[in-house]
């Protein structure tokens, strides 16, 4: 197999996924739309897979699909970053670059891609500001803030980045002295047992239903309210109490079996996440690239392990 070639027909896939459709890729590609879905179905003979399911109505990605379409924007910001580094090859940016982030981020996101961008940028010094409130950019002479929720209106440029979802959580030495199981602790038990708050959630909570996507309201037992996420969990793993996390955080203490998800048929709020500059005009090219490093990590968490 020639994984040179495939290569190129990867790309082509990645934008057809992107794009939601063979015609819609082939314009944004500037070829024909035989010419896309020929690269595509050559790419799925050859391997022995499906990556699309083709309808009357349109397309939709399989579950390997949707996984190698991750992988793929992987690749295509690799690419760009190549294609950045070969046109800007004499300019090589140096100094400061302060940016803030939510604790949420720190470790799986924000730290391996302030890693990355140094390593590209070796003249970059990084200035990191990590806290769950969300501090003004021009007044603390920030580059770039990585914001979780809805925006207000202020002026700023705001690119998306993802999204956070909050999961309900608990030990399970918890669990054991609570007297239920993990599939026993139901969405309805939560009103039962003392939550461990952060200072923005209150003790009515909009829960949603996976499966019908509906929202209602719940009131939560505040046994002990902190003002940073890491004391949230730090008081959870202490078998204090359940918690609400975002599951981007959460994630590494489910891996290691540390906490367990519970009331699993329901989520908390869904935060979608931005990277805001001041930036009018055309950015500096390390603050593009930190925003794709941003991007794939991201996308890296919720889709597969690294």
């Amino acid at each position: 197999m020639n994984r040179y070639k495939q290569i190129s027909r990867l790309l082509v896939f990645a934008e057809v996924a992107k794009q939601g459709g063979f015609t819609a890729a082939a314009r944004e590609l500037n070829v024909s739309k035989s010419a896309v879905s020929q690269q595509v179905q050559s790419l799925e003979n050859e391997l022995g897979i499906q990556l699309l399911s083709r309808t009357t109505r349109g397309i939709k990605l399989t579950a390997l699909g949707e996984r190698i379409r991750l992988r793929c924007q992987n690749i295509e910001h690799e690419m760009e970053g190549v294609f950045a580094d070969l046109a800007n090859a004499q300019n090589n940016p140096r100094g400061a670059f302060s940016i803030t982030f939510p604790h949420s981020l720190e470790e799986h996101v924000v730290i391996p891609a302030i890693e990355r961008l140094c390593a590209e940028f070796p003249g970059i010094e990084p200035e990191l500001y990590v806290t769950d409130e969300s501090i003004d950019l021009v007044t603390n002479h920030l580059d770039l803030a990585v914001r979780a929720g809805e925006l207000a209106d202020s002026g700023y440029r705001a690119l998306p980045l993802g999204k956070l979802t909050e999961i309900f959580c608990a030990t399970p030495l918890f669990l054991q002295r609570s007297g239920l199981s993990q599939k026993e602790f139901t969405w309805d038990k939560l009103s039962d047992y003392p939550w461990i708050a952060s200072s923005w959630q209150k003790n009515t909570v909009a829960i949603i239903d996976i499966q019908s996507q509906e929202t209602r309201q719940i009131k939560l037992n505040i046994f002990a309210k902190v003002n940073t996420l890491p004391s949230v969990l730090n008081l959870t793993l202490k078998h204090m109490g359940i918690a609400l996390l975002p599951d981007l955080y959460a994630r590494p203490y489910l891996l290691s079996s540390e906490l367990v998800p519970i009331a699993t048929s329901v989520t908390g709020p869904l935060w979608p996440l931005y990277s805001v500059h001041t930036y009018q005009t055309e950015k500096p090219i390390h603050v593009t690239r930190f925003h794709q490093l941003l991007q794939g990590f991201i996308a890296n968490q919720h889709g597969y392990d690294n």
